[in-house]
């Protein structure tokens, strides 16, 4: 029952972030964004077997031997993991990320003040976009924070599994974990205006219905949290957007046009020194912004955001790569390699 607590250890001692368990390989740790393989055996998916499957229950073995990958939650005494268990070569594998045990504040992860303001929104659709393992889960707790710490609100999350467990302050949560609580995301909000929310998280905006469903409550007087495997603003809503064909697509663009409240693109960047800083684009919707999506030119929100920096809260990922090089946190080799728009990074950095 216990032959995977050394490697969970070893997670922990070495502040990593994800522990692989990959059958045909040596265990690793993802370190500051990099892989480091263990002095360990190499594993057999048998070996995956026995480290993970005294903690899964008959229903999810069972869903692994009929789907080929299961995604859930590991509680040790010492940590949470989220999981996903696949099959690889007809192999068990798995991936584990460590959740933090403790929810940061907004403070603690240096997010900009526009971030609590958003928080006190009475409505509408915040994004946070980013690839995995881009720390959006822990932005998004950060706010959930927020507001159940300042606000009488009543939250509901809605995730593939639940991550953050926020402890009611003067909020009160629902947690609801799809194929636990809920069947799946569609139905998770198909039923979530009838249970009182002011706030909705949704773990992941994974199809047009969930995306739809998300709009909705976003026009009919919700705040709507969700995610997007994007990397930045003008993406996310172009992948929206592709998300729909026809005539659905041209009422999906007045419902964002309305609804959309800001899209908050991240990524995080190793440090120099060690460690690694989040870098963010936001995107504040305002009318020009709302007049670009209704007439189908996204392609220029970008022009947009450069000229509203000053003034709205808004921020290129440009601007806040240069101004983390000039503080001396980040290399500038780091910050070409990320950059969603490398040559303009190097016209202001003067390297054209």
């Amino acid at each position: 029952m216990e032959k995977i607590l050394p490697l969970i250890q070893s997670v922990l001692d070495n502040n990593a972030s994800d522990l692989h368990l990959v059958s045909g390989d040596k265990p690793s740790l993802r370190i500051d964004g990099k892989l480091h393989k263990l002095n360990y055996p190499t594993l057999t998916g048998r070996m995956v077997e026995e480290l993970c499957f005294p903690y899964l229950r008959e229903n999810q073995i069972k869903r692994l031997k009929e789907r080929g990958e299961i995604d859930g939650m590991f509680v040790f005494e010492k940590a949470r993991f989220r999981f996903n268990i696949y099959k690889t070569l007809s192999e068990t594998s798995a991936a584990l990320r460590l959740i933090p045990s403790s929810i940061p504040d907004l403070e603690d992860i240096n997010a900009p003040e526009v971030f609590k303001r958003l928080t006190k929104l009475p409505r509408g659709l915040i994004l946070v976009t980013g690839p995995t393992g881009s720390g959006k889960s822990t932005t998004l707790a950060s706010m959930i924070h927020e507001i159940n710490k300042t606000q009488r609100k009543h939250i509901v999350t809605i995730e593939d599994p639940v991550e953050f467990l926020h402890k009611p302050l003067l909020s009160t949560i629902s947690h609801r974990e799809v194929e636990s609580d809920t069947k799946d995301f569609q139905s998770g909000l198909k039923y979530v205006l009838r249970q009182d929310p002011d706030i909705i998280l949704i773990g992941e905006m994974r199809d047009p219905e969930t995306i739809a469903a998300a709009l909705t409550a976003a026009e009919t007087g919700h705040l709507v949290l969700g995610t997007l495997h994007t990397n930045s603003a003008p993406n996310s809503i172009n992948r929206i957007l592709d998300s729909f064909e026809g005539s659905a697509q041209a009422q999906v663009k007045a419902m964002l046009a309305s609804s959309l409240k800001a899209i908050i693109s991240q990524a995080l960047l190793p440090k120099i020194g060690g460690g690694r800083v989040a870098v963010w684009e936001i995107m504040i919707n305002n009318d020009a912004i709302a007049n670009l999506i209704r007439e189908n030119k996204v392609h220029q929100i970008y022009s947009t955001m450069q000229l509203g920096q000053n003034t709205t809260g808004m921020q290129t990922q440009t601007k806040n790569l240069v101004d983390l090089i000039n503080k001396g946190i980040i290399e500038i080799d780091t910050a070409i390699e990320f950059a969603y728009y490398p040559d303009e990074l190097k016209r202001q950095l003067g390297l054209h």
